[in-house]
């Protein structure tokens, strides 16, 4: 594995660090997984302390080569909150609105992942949205919320009813004629939602490609695998930790270094 050894950049503290690093990871990982919409779509983290800053993408930088430095911490009103010779860099507005709504009204969740890949966006054009056709979109049975759209998310009064249809509790959206949101309490966490809620897209299109009557399964056996996706939080987080070191041998030989 690489490690860090070039220093912390100033005015950058430990704890951000390894979130820059740990997301930069993450970016490089939709990348891998094509999940990317060329310089589209984002990515972002809360940064430790109370000032509810966050990290998020500087527009333009692609997937596949971000670096933890390449990260932008923003506050909750959109003003870069970076030293002065890095105030320069822009970020996405779409972006911005969509993330800043969640970060605000979610303390709960540390990251959060916006998608627009071809299988989610013909999902989110569906009239019934997710189908329970596979064992991967059954995780999300019950616990899946949709937002209804609303053009490009530049109007920030959109943050309230993105927010509101998200709902206290859900991790997972589909963004309908848009595409797909997920998050989680951790950067690992996030990632495995938006793995799972990726594959069950692409399931779903493969299987109405063949033309073929669909099977539903019953709706006990729904609820439970539902549950049984739903375990406790601990052992959550250990399942979402053991998959992020397996995934992070994806990318650890990278170049340019995503620690860097």
């Amino acid at each position: 594995m690489n490690v860090q050894t070039k220093p912390i950049p100033a005015g950058i503290s430990d704890a951000e660090w390894q979130v820059r690093c740990d997301l930069a990871a993450l970016y490089r990982l939709v990348a891998h997984f094509r999940m990317t919409d060329f310089i589209y779509t984002h990515i972002s983290a809360r940064v430790p302390g109370p000032e509810h800053h966050f990290l998020i993408n500087d527009y333009g930088v692609m997937f596949h080569e971000m670096r933890a430095s390449d990260l932008v911490k923003i506050d909750l009103d959109g003003n870069i909150v970076e030293p002065h010779e890095r105030s320069s860099r822009m970020v996405n507005k779409a972006g911005y609105t969509i993330h800043s709504a969640i970060h605000a009204a979610r303390e709960d969740l540390t990251c959060v992942v916006h998608t627009h890949t071809a299988a989610g966006i013909a999902v989110s054009a569906q009239e019934q949205g997710l189908l329970p056709i596979s064992q991967h979109a059954l995780k999300f049975y019950g616990c899946l919320s949709y937002h209804g759209y609303e053009g490009i998310a530049l109007d920030l009064s959109e943050r309230e009813r993105l927010v509101a249809d998200l709902g206290p509790t859900n991790n997972a959206m589909i963004l309908v004629n848009h595409g797909l949101l997920a998050c989680g309490r951790t950067i690992p966490e996030a990632f495995l939602e938006i793995y799972f809620l990726e594959r069950a897209c692409q399931a779903q299109i493969a299987a109405q490609s063949g033309g073929a009557k669909l099977v539903m399964p019953p709706e006990e056996v729904r609820k439970l695998t539902a549950s049984q996706y739903n375990m406790s939080s601990d052992m959550r987080q250990g399942h979402a930790d053991m998959a992020w070191r397996s995934a992070l041998r994806l990318v650890e030989n990278d170049l340019p270094d995503f620690r860097s």
